[in-house]
């Protein structure tokens, strides 16, 4: 192997890696959710998972590119690791059908079908297609599609000058001898192992084996223990693909190799012992490649059926190699919020509403506290802080999808009028407190752009900003509040409360443009003044909509619309007190010209 050929490998590995990273980055964009829903459906039963593995495997004639793909979806948070166990296996009795392919067609085929359906030959094409979408196309979903098929090329490439580097190993005959040199089983094993590590293919590795046996010097006691070696050799690609990607992508890859170690040990006792026994008299026959190929299905088949009802204990100890961080254990009881959201509580839509009330009143807490710390970012920067808000923004989305998802199921139920009106209130609720948590990420986001270009309000503007956060602060706390104690007193002074806040809005973008006319303030941080208040003034609407669902389902209000243009807003009336209460409250400092 010359030194150019071992260049060619490190830069094929580089592009491997890479691919990797952008076909999960691409995966983890267009999914949206759906993806997951998907793969969920089709691993949910493990037996679908593995005819699903063994399926794919089949088709592109890779069960490393499979498992690549499977930690790539596992990295990028579509596949949970328990889903893709399933799959792992199967990819290993899939991978058996290019044996016997071998076995009848020769390692190569004229096959035009058999020839294009192998990733090598379809990835140029994909290649092509990603290009132009990305390119030429806006849209920013088939942009994400583009990325994956450029992704997915780049890592097929990389795989392709990886083995091509190492093709030269494979007519040496000194290299090519070791497959025969070895009878001890163990030693046979590693080999095997190390030979299609090398190579990165069982199918390549089992194809020059099946090769080798046309000269009837193999037999099936050296044969055997090679193929065995050859099936813990192949989890080398996956390891790969498992640098730098997040721990669950690294189990996902060692799980792979656990399943192949394991099984081959088991085999080893189990069949040797049986060996040494009975004295197989085939062990001394010359190996064919039908043999070889009925091995090689055979050992990973055996393996699936044994170890597939022990499925859990490979995760738990993968779990037990890559042990937890801080923020997995953090998203472990994070899962374990949504336990009590039982669907058997569907058949019983009362209770069943009570839960997701309760739900629903832990979101609008979390909801509140990531306001809280954005607010605090815009006038005491703390990257730390932003993580923060980032994850209750994140968590809160998680309460979206499950409560929404849980609702949704029940609103199929044959519910009660009152119940029904009690969902609607929920499901309207839950989208609004989201909204809030959207807004608040803007916020931290405003707060980094200004640690970033060292910007600072000026003296008038952050006293003035400081009062607008108080009055949005609180209006979201006695929102939040009004939904938890139902006090329809509270309730219907959110209205004004909001409207006090509009008032607010237009002053304080007054007093700005005067400031900026005088050029007291620059422009940039005009923008982002303007940004900030308008984030404001949204979370004040989405109060306002939360304290109309309220008053809808425990007063029987109107439409929210009707609702606010029959408010009596004449001075003197109840609207009206509320109001002026309000800007007495959070007035701002009088104006100095």
């Amino acid at each position: 192997m010359s030194f150019f050929d071992l260049l060619s490998m490190i830069g094929g590995l580089a592009l491997f890696l890479y691919g990797m990273h952008l076909l999960g980055e691409g995966l983890e964009k267009l999914s949206g959710g759906r993806l997951e829903r998907v793969l969920e459906s089709l691993t949910k039963n493990r037996l679908k998972a593995v005819l699903l593995g063994a399926g794919v495997t089949a088709v592109i004639q890779s069960s490393s590119a499979t498992t690549v793909m499977v930690v790539g979806f596992v990295n990028s948070g579509i596949m949970k690791l328990s889903q893709a166990i399933g799959i792992i296996m199967g990819a290993n009795v899939g991978t058996t059908i290019t044996s016997w392919l071998l076995s009848l067609t020769g390692v190569e085929s004229d096959n035009f079908l058999v020839q294009l359906v192998k990733p090598t030959s379809f990835s140029p094409i994909l290649a092509i297609i990603g290009v132009i979408l990305i390119l030429f196309l806006k849209s920013g979903k088939k942009r994400d599609i583009g990325t994956i098929f450029i992704g997915f090329a780049i890592l097929m490439t990389g795989m392709e000058t990886m083995s091509s580097a190492m093709k030269p190993l494979s007519t040496i005959p000194q290299f090519t001898a070791l497959f025969t040199v070895f009878t001890n089983p163990i030693l046979g094993i590693l080999v095997g192992a190390l030979l299609t590590a090398i190579i990165q293919s069982s199918s390549a590795s089992v194809g020059i084996l099946q090769a080798l046996c046309s000269t009837g010097t193999v037999t099936y006691a050296a044969a055997v223990p090679i193929i065995l070696g050859q099936n813990i050799g192949t989890c080398a690609t996956a390891l790969m693909s498992g640098v730098g990607a997040s721990k669950n992508a690294r189990r996902a890859a060692i799980v792979h190799l656990l399943f192949n170690v394991i099984g081959t040990a088991i085999f080893i006792v189990i069949f040797y012992t049986a060996y040494a026994v009975a004295d197989f008299a085939f062990m001394q026959e010359s190996a064919n490649k039908a043999g070889i190929a009925l091995v090689h299905t055979s050992f990973n088949i055996a393996a699936t059926v044994v170890l597939l009802p022990f499925a859990d204990f490979l995760e738990r100890l993968s779990l037990i190699l890559i042990k937890p961080d801080a923020e997995e254990e953090r998203q472990a009881q994070e899962q374990e919020l949504f336990a009590k959201m039982d669907e058997r509580f569907l058949g019983t839509p009362s209770f069943a509403l009570e839960v997701a009330h309760s739900y629903v009143i832990k979101m609008a807490d979390i909801t509140k506290e990531a306001l809280e710390e954005a607010v605090q970012m815009l006038f005491c920067y703390d990257k730390e802080r932003i993580k923060e808000v980032e994850r209750r923004e994140n968590l809160v989305d998680r309460f979206d999808d499950e409560i929404s998802s849980y609702l949704v199921k029940l609103s199929s139920r044959n519910l009660s009028e009152q119940d029904s009106k009690k969902l609607n209130m929920l499901l309207h609720s839950v989208g609004d407190l989201e909204r809030i948590a959207d807004h608040a990420v803007n916020l931290a986001g405003f707060a980094k752009q200004m640690n970033k270009k060292e910007q600072e309000f000026s003296n008038k503007a952050a006293q003035e900003l400081t009062i607008f956060s108080k009055a949005v602060l609180d209006i979201v706390a006695e929102a939040v509040r009004v939904f938890e104690t139902q006090d329809m007193k509270a309730a219907h002074a959110i209205e004004p409360f909001e409207e006090a806040i509009d008032t607010l809005q237009k002053e304080i973008k007054k007093r700005h443009m005067k400031r900026l006319r005088k050029g007291k303030c620059t422009a940039d941080l005009g923008f982002v003044l303007s940004d900030i208040t308008s984030n404001y003034e949204r979370i004040a609407d989405h109060c306002s909509n939360l304290a109309i669902s309220v008053m809808q389902f425990y007063e029987d209000e109107t439409p929210a619309h009707e609702y606010v243009d029959r408010l009596d807003k004449e001075e003197g009336s109840t609207f009206d007190i509320f109001y002026r209460q309000y800007l007495d409250r959070y007035a701002l400092p009088p104006k100095k010209d």
